[in-house]
């Protein structure tokens, strides 16, 4: 493998999602030269389509998954320290429904919740009555008995690019629209094809997620792994509920779904599990998931909602690990990894297989450990665990006083702008709001807060290039610009036909 290449690496790192952008950032921070690619923009597949949820995974001890649930509940205050800008805990109400679960198996299993996990911050679980509290309200009249629990919510396609910034601000560099055309390897390591370029690395992390099959093909890899790829869906609807809490849901067929408080003004429900059998580029919901999401949720909301009521649809593929599982919500959300060391230890290649975006953190750290003999550059252990995500170096429940702080300096933002720049960007809104005294001075006003300032701050310091990147993932202000509103923005971008 003598062919020249641009640049050469100690690590290659491929799949901008969480898993790939975590493993990026704890490489980067033990010295490592690092590089990043993804295909497309960050987050742009199934890390940006989850529930948003920092969770434990409440129904994962029925398939008696002691153990993950364990690392996700060890996972969930950890993170919340080192991003409280775009994490916050939350509550969760469980309501008790006669001829489901029985109301001993749902204390059992909470009881077990609150303490295999390390909970110490996040407040404990509490039975209450639905007829006498706030969050019986908009319900149905027949619910009574019910469990309030704590877990966490998420921005994950920010949780995403948080993890790629910290990334390249410790000397990794990051390439969005860049695919893989091929991985080659000889004794000293790999070259990488894109296009007209291609990169040297000692090693590589097949960070894939729904297409690591695919790319072990294309570096003529074998394994004997077995992915299933299950489709979750999701609706928005305008909000069904005023109160802060959250619902988990059970459903006759066994499955259960969430309703939660999204964007100040929605409602977020899912999700669905389906397997996936067509293309990872057109991932959609399908009617038939919609009908079930407004059918369950109809179940239990006064205020009843059809298709029409949808402002947005979401749907991501899970690559989850094949277990030979019969339905795929019994699929183990679990991970594992595959390292193949080619040649006597030369070129290695490491294939992550499966998990969730509670346990990246940790599991990008056990990815870095498997590497370290093979890879002289990085050193050290664990620091992620303690590290701050950028903005997000700030107490954890300081994120009221970083809000007062950007509404007294800042008194020309109104009260959800200065809500959505705080949780979006933390102590880093400084930087593009600098010294401005007015919204003419940070620019172009592209609606509801968004300014040319915030768009060339995204541009420059977070890939982003397309509306969809700016309006979907790093913002979610796509539920609220108009159509004309959105040219304009496109125009801006040189997207516009």
């Amino acid at each position: 493998m003598n062919e020249r290449a641009d640049e050469t690496y100690d690590l290659a790192v491929i799949g901008g999602g969480v898993n790939g952008c975590g493993i990026a950032r704890d490489a980067a921070g033990r010295g490592a030269r690092v590089l990043l690619l993804e295909q497309g923009d960050l987050a742009s597949g199934t890390s940006s389509a989850s529930t948003k949820l920092i969770h434990g995974g409440l129904r994962y001890l029925e398939h008696y998954e002691f153990g993950l649930v364990r690392e996700a509940l060890s996972e969930r205050e950890r993170l919340w320290a080192i991003a409280p800008h775009i994490i916050r805990p939350m509550r969760f109400v469980l309501p008790y429904v006669k001829g489901l679960r029985p109301r001993w198996l749902l204390r059992l299993g909470l009881f077990l919740y609150d303490h295999i996990g390390g909970r110490t911050r996040l407040p404990a679980t509490q039975a209450v009555d639905l007829r006498r509290h706030a969050a019986g309200t908009p319900l149905k009249s027949g619910f009574g008995p019910a469990f309030i629990y704590s877990d966490g919510w998420v921005d994950d396609a920010r949780l995403v690019i948080l993890n790629a910034r910290d990334a390249a601000d410790r000397g990794a560099t990051v390439l969005t629209r860049t695919p893989v055309d091929a991985l080659e390897h000889g004794g000293e390591g790999w070259l990488i094809r894109s296009g007209d370029r291609s990169f040297r690395a000692r090693a590589v992390v097949n960070a894939a997620g729904p297409a690591v099959l695919d790319l072990l093909c294309k570096a003529h890899e074998q394994t004997d792994r077995h992915m299933r790829l299950v489709r979750g869906s999701h609706i928005v609807v305008p909000r069904l509920f005023d109160h802060p809490y959250a619902y988990f849901f059970q459903i006759p067929d066994g499955r259960i779904f969430f309703a939660i408080p999204y964007e100040r003004d929605f409602t977020l429900i899912g999700t669905t599990d389906r397997d996936h059998h067509g293309s990872l580029r057109d991932v959609h919901a399908s009617e038939e998931e919609i009908a079930y999401l407004c059918d369950a949720a109809n179940a239990y909301f006064e205020k009843a909602i059809t298709p029409a009521d949808i402002v947005w649809t979401y749907s991501g593929v899970r690559p989850l690990i094949d277990d030979g599982s019969g339905k795929p919500e019994a699929a183990t959300r679990g991970y594992s990894f595959e390292l193949d060391l080619n040649e006597a230890g030369g070129a290695p290649l490491l294939s992550v297989f499966g998990g969730k975006i509670t346990t990246y953190r940790h599991l990008a750290n056990e990815a870095v450990e498997r590497l370290k003999p093979h890879v002289p550059a990085l050193s050290g252990g664990d620091w992620t665990a303690t590290a701050p995500l950028p903005g997000g170096d700030f107490a954890m429940d300081g994120i009221d006083a970083l809000k007062g702080g950007l509404a007294r300096d800042y008194p020309f933002l109104d009260a959800a702008s200065v809500d959505r720049i705080a949780r979006a960007y933390g102590t880093r809104a400084r930087r593009w709001l600098g010294e401005a005294r007015s919204l003419a001075d940070l620019g172009a006003h592209f609606g509801h807060g968004l300014t040319r300032a915030e768009v060339d701050y995204l541009r420059s310091h977070e890939w982003a290039r397309t509306v969809d990147d700016i309006l979907w993932r790093r913002t979610k202000l796509g539920l609220r610009l108009t159509a004309e509103q959105v040219e304009t923005l496109k125009h801006y971008l040189g997207e516009a036909a």
